[in-house]
């Protein structure tokens, strides 16, 4: 019972220890350090055979991390994933394999620690049960790899002594106790990198394996996430509609905060993809978005998924790529000639006449993406135009007629009347797309003739009746999965001899044979779950797709998190200090402040007495001043210094350049009051409740709607805790780090990681750059303004009520002045915000200049829309099987689409 020792410089350790005792061994039980396949090289067939085997392993990963299962699987697989796949994958393909075969043999023979109780396990030991059944302990410098057994300089002591492996077993016992299995996810992605093939476009064989070789290995799943279910689903749904119509018609309608614009993205990549398998011609792919929103869609295409767009600059009239430098010559003829396969574009420059749009209008498009596509609508009210198309809607017709493919993304399709879903449908319908509401004699194209039918209202007995509904369009019998409808399609195509491809026919019910009438019949009573046929089988529902976060949370697919609403004062610990801030919802404000606003309001009856020209530039420093004092105070000594202010919104968007002596002398006015404010009452509220109520430990994002303020909210941070590592996240080539007094520019994927890593506990970020931001490991939310724009509000929240999120119930401020028309607004919005889960329900999407006139009856105007948004129903039954996850998982696909086949493809310019 000796102790022996061992050295690499003058012993081979594999041969002269490891392999010599693995030789039949019955157990082995390793403290490894860091765990890798290149043991296999060492030990192959031998590890294989042993019964018993146990190996903790280092994971670098935070312990609040650890305890949210998705969460840690996806640390460790962006972990896994932070060396370049190729290479590696291909050099080490044998031993992925061994251990994939290892793994599947052995099952939960890996175990990592977490810091929490280890810190970095660097301790190095193991127990080998031999074959005559004595126990050998070993401890050494050595990691479990094939250079720590063969190459690097290591020493190693063997002791067999009972109370040395007993010791080691002891140690050895408490990790494996406190680590938590090796996540399945990485266990596939092992099997996955030992049988992966990077393939040529060509060989991809079948339309749904387009996707997911594309982007395996793209961000997203390198971080260790991946497309939901329910956003796979929608990839499945277009493919379903290609391979039977040859062109794609949807409108994705689901609900703030499900992932739209990944979904939209993907599609984007599939279809483009699928012209280019067919040999078609690279025709131009478009992305409508309003203003606002046209860098987040560049952002999250590249951040997300690895799609390099362009974006057109309306004032600079060039093309952009993310890094905002200039990709293309300066005019306006550019529009057409986008150089990158992917162009994305505002809608509020389709808002008005411009030459832009006539160049548009002179392409044909492979792809038409439209997001917030709601605001292409019929006007209302009772002028002589109610009724007629908007600017965006007449385009928008104009361009699906000269598309192959159409999509439409917006999650409230309703805005007052349920009829407005018609408007969208319409885009739909246009030039290849014809057949979505059939001949223009269907009664599809009448929503009130309809709209009972689909909300249950009206039942149809009459054959007759249900004929004239269902011979145009004729339903394919692929377009739906419900059994005994497809096989009354199928018998209806049978008896009039109609190939499946077929949309309409002109012959009439009494041409069917006595036992398809009898089918038909048959489904007429049929309910399933209470709806009937022409509730579940509709030319609606074949080309809306809505999918709703109650029905993903009640399937599991979605976490339930609360939100407690701030501020509140029965949720604060200290009722004095709140009340000094807050009268109820609001801040409390001082005279300079409100004489301030005054001249705001003034300046906007100001702009008014230009007519037209004012516009919605009206309400400008009212929105400036409530964000901020900084950036009422920066906007309006621009202005006075007779630079042009470009403003946008979702609708439309226009430059303000001070014109008259009025206008100046209100603005000096302005500069004065808000000069001789001493402090903001809004950084005052964010102080209180880092420091009062501890929401600096739980990790806080503060969000404003302008950079300014942004900015003024980081500077004065970082001032005030020197030591706290602060980021701001805006727009490209903004975002920046602050610490000890010092800033430094910053790319926004490193402060996500810092923030993912938790070395960051604060940023202050834009709305530019919300979307495809996940802090969920931060677990409070400030909203330092309050856009004029509730689902605005409900993608801030979605920044960290998300999966991974470890608190059941995180915290939101929203800070608004009081006697502001922001206060007023923020009233009407929280008399409707229903519950904690469901934070807003269904309310506007925007809240319209016209009903901030009249301010008494907004609430009014809210309870319309609501009430609106409950009858459109009908779309639960057949969307619900889109949620649940794929038979063939993505993550499992080892054929990839290598990086530079796809560059080429995703670069190509626009050719017409």
């Amino acid at each position: 019972m000796s102790i022996r020792r061992f050295s690499s410089r003058t012993h081979r350790l594999d041969a002269s220890f490891l392999l010599q005792h693995l030789q039949g061994a019955r157990s082995y039980k390793r403290i490894a350090g860091y765990f890798t396949s290149s043991l296999f090289e060492v030990a192959n067939e031998l590890l294989e055979t042993i019964p018993e085997v146990k190996i903790v392993c280092n994971v670098d990963i935070h312990p609040d991390d650890l305890k949210v299962a998705q969460l840690r699987e996806a640390k460790m697989m962006g972990r896994w994933n932070e060396k370049a796949i190729e290479a590696e994958a291909l050099l080490n393909r044998d031993r992925y394999r061994r251990l994939d075969a290892f793994l599947q043999k052995h099952g939960q023979a890996v175990r990592v620690a977490p810091d929490s109780i280890c810190g970095f396990v660097h301790g190095k030991a193991g127990v080998i049960e031999l074959v005559d059944g004595r126990k050998l302990g070993f401890i050494g410098s050595m990691n479990e790899t094939r250079s720590g057994w063969q190459r690097h300089y290591e020493i190693l002591w063997e002791d067999e002594s009972p109370e040395g492996v007993a010791w080691i077993e002891e140690e050895f016992e408490f990790l494996w106790n406190a680590a938590r299995p090796l996540p399945q996810v990485v266990i596939r992605e092992v099997h996955r990198r030992g049988y992966r093939r990077e393939v040529l476009f060509d060989e991809i064989d079948e339309e749904e394996n387009i996707a997911p070789a594309a982007l395996i290995e793209s961000p997203l799943y390198r971080e260790g996430l991946s497309l939901q279910p329910w956003q796979q689903g929608f990839i499945t749904e277009c493919l379903r509609h290609h391979q039977q119509h040859k062109v794609v018609r949807l409108l994705l309608a689901d609900e703030v905060g499900l992932g739209k614009t990944l979904s939209l993205g993907t599609a984007a990549l599939t279809l483009c993809l699928l012209a280019d398998r067919e040999n078609q011609a690279r025709k131009p792919v478009v992305i409508f978005a309003p203003a606002t929103l046209c860098e987040q869609w560049q952002t999250e295409m590249i951040d997300k998924l690895a799609i390099p767009c362009a974006r057109w600059d309306t004032l600079r009239k060039v093309w952009l790529d993310t890094d905002e430098r200039v990709i293309s010559p300066a005019g306006r003829e550019q529009i057409a000639k986008c150089p990158l396969r992917i162009g994305i574009v505002s809608t509020g420059l389709m808002m008005r006449d411009s030459l832009e749009k006539q160049h548009l209008l002179g392409l044909r498009f492979g792809l038409v993406i439209l997001d917030e596509a709601h605001k292409a609508r019929s006007r209302q009210g009772f002028s002589k135009d109610a009724g007629s198309p908007n600017e965006l809607l007449a385009f928008m017709r104009e361009i699906a007629a000269r598309s192959d493919h159409v999509l439409l993304g917006t999650a409230t399709p309703v805005q007052t009347q349920p009829e407005d879903l018609w408007d969208l449908i319409g885009i739909l319908h246009q030039g290849k797309g014809n057949f979505v509401l059939g001949n223009d004699f269907a009664p599809w194209h009448r929503p009130r003739e309809v709209l009972p039918i689909l909300s249950g209202e009206q039942e149809v007995t009459d054959v007759g009746f249900a004929w004239q509904l269902l011979r145009s369009p004729l339903p394919l019998v692929d377009s739906t999965q419900e059994p005994r409808a497809r096989k009354l399609f199928s018998a209806i195509r049978q008896d009039l001899g109609l190939v499946n491809g077929e949309w309409q026919t002109t012959k009439t019910a009494t041409d069917l044979t006595e036992d398809t009438r009898e089918i038909l019949e048959d489904e007429l009573e049929r309910r399933i779950s209470g709806a009937t046929l022409f509730q579940r089988e509709n030319p609606v529902v074949r080309h809306v797709v809505l999918r709703k976060r109650v029905s993903l949370e009640e399937a599991g697919l979605l976490t339930k998190v609360g939100v407690d609403v701030h501020p509140d004062r029965q949720l604060v610990g200290d009722p004095r200090w709140f009340d000094a801030l807050f009268e109820a919802k609001a801040l409390r404000t001082n005279e300079n402040f409100r004489e301030a606003y005054r001249e705001a309001r003034l300046f906007g009856k100001a702009l008014g007495k230009r007519g037209k020209g004012g516009g919605f530039m009206k309400n400008l420093m009212e929105q400036r001043i409530c964000s901020s004092i900084q950036a009422g105070l920066s906007t309006a000594k621009m202005l006075l210094e007779g630079r042009t202010i470009h403003q946008e919104e979702d609708e439309q968007e226009a430059d303000l350049k001070v014109e008259s002596g009025e206008e100046r002398e209100v603005l000096l006015r302005l500069i004065n009051r808000l000069e001789h404010i001493e402090e903001d009452q809004k950084l005052n509220a964010v102080i209180h409740y880092l420091e009062r109520e501890k929401w600096r430990e739980l990790g806080v994002i503060i969000f404003s709607q302008y950079y300014d303020t942004a900015k003024w909210v980081a500077d004065e941070l970082a001032a005030r805790y020197p030591d706290e590592a602060i980021g701001l996240y805006a727009g490209a080539g903004r975002s920046r780090l602050y610490q000890r007094g010092d800033s430094v520019t910053c790319e926004r994927e490193t402060l996500k990681k810092m923030v993912a890593e938790h070395k960051i506990r604060i940023m202050v970020a834009t709305d530019a750059a919300c979307e495809g931001l996940n802090l969920q490991t931060l677990g409070t939310l400030i909203n330092i303004d309050l856009p004029w724009n509730p689902t605005r509000l409900e993608q801030r929240i979605g920044r960290i009520k998300r999966f991974g999120q470890k608190r059941e119930t995180v915290d939101m401020l929203n800070l608004v002045n009081e006697q502001t028309v922001d206060e007023k607004i923020y009233e009407r919005l929280s008399e409707r915000m229903r519950n904690r889960y469901d934070l807003f329900g269904s309310v506007p999407d925007t809240i319209k200049d016209e009903w901030i006139e009249d301010i008494e009856t907004l609430g009014e105007k809210m309870d319309e829309f609501i009430n609106a948004q409950k009858e459109a129903t009908g779309f639960d039954l057949r969307y619900t099987g889109t949620m649940e996850p794929p038979e063939k998982d993505w993550r499992d696909c080892s054929e990839v689409l290598s990086r530079r086949d796809f560059a080429v493809l995703m670069t190509s310019a626009w050719t017409g």
